[in-house]
């Protein structure tokens, strides 16, 4: 994430207000609070917030417990925001966008980090085409699993995720990551000569639609 931001926002990262929707438990948030001028962070999980607030203590970083959906701060108040597979997780992913959009200073970025429907394993519940299935039947299958009630989880094709996010600039970082993973500290993913590494660029420049997840940074018009 840092390793994004320092090549493609122009700005000094200790100068930047982030914002994190979205941030669970709070370890990204205290690893970037030590490089940028102030993190705040907003989740509607009440459990993880508190987790945060007893865990990581700094003076330029603060947990809200909010909705991404109805962010509490005026307009144009953050230079970044943070949105890192939270799209899927919230009733209405081009409401949450919205408010990002509102919310970033002019010529701001949103660091969008986002999973494809089209996967073979969904990775919240390990289970194979889960998120190919029809609504209904993902239901069925994640009940036979004995996992959970109801698949929650709304995830979005390439081109799903192409129409969320119209209303940004759209740099696509995601090849560079695969192609230049000492770059951009993707080797622990993807190490240099590895199998794993030589397929995900096989599939990157082959295949881009299939690729499991996406690095975009969005910067507001």
């Amino acid at each position: 994430m840092l390793a994004v931001l320092r090549e493609l926002v122009a700005d000094p990262l200790d100068d930047l207000d982030v914002l994190d929707v979205g941030s669970s438990a709070g370890a990204i948030d205290h690893f970037l609070a030590a490089h940028v001028n102030r993190v705040v962070t907003i989740d509607i999980d009440k459990p993880a917030v508190a987790h945060a607030r007893r865990t990581f203590s700094q003076d330029n970083l603060e947990f809200l417990v909010a909705d991404a959906l109805n962010v509490p701060f005026a307009a144009a108040s953050f230079d970044v925001v943070i949105c890192a597979h939270v799209y899927e997780h919230v009733s209405d992913a081009r409401q949450m966008l919205k408010e990002v959009i509102r919310v970033l200073r002019s010529g701001g970025v949103c660091y969008f980090a986002a999973g494809n429907r089209l996967t073979w394993n969904e990775p919240h519940y390990n289970l194979p085409l889960l998120s190919v299935l029809p609504r209904s039947l993902a239901h069925w299958y994640i009940r036979l699993a004995g996992d959970a009630e109801h698949y929650h989880e709304k995830h979005l094709s390439y081109w799903g995720l192409k129409r969320l996010v119209a209303g940004f600039v759209t740099s696509d970082v995601t090849v560079r990551l695969i192609d230049e993973p000492e770059r951009f500290d993707t080797t622990y993913m993807l190490p240099p000569g590895s199998w794993k590494a030589r397929l995900a660029r096989f599939v990157a420049h082959r295949a881009y639609w299939l690729l499991p997840g996406y690095i975009w940074l969005l910067k507001k018009p």
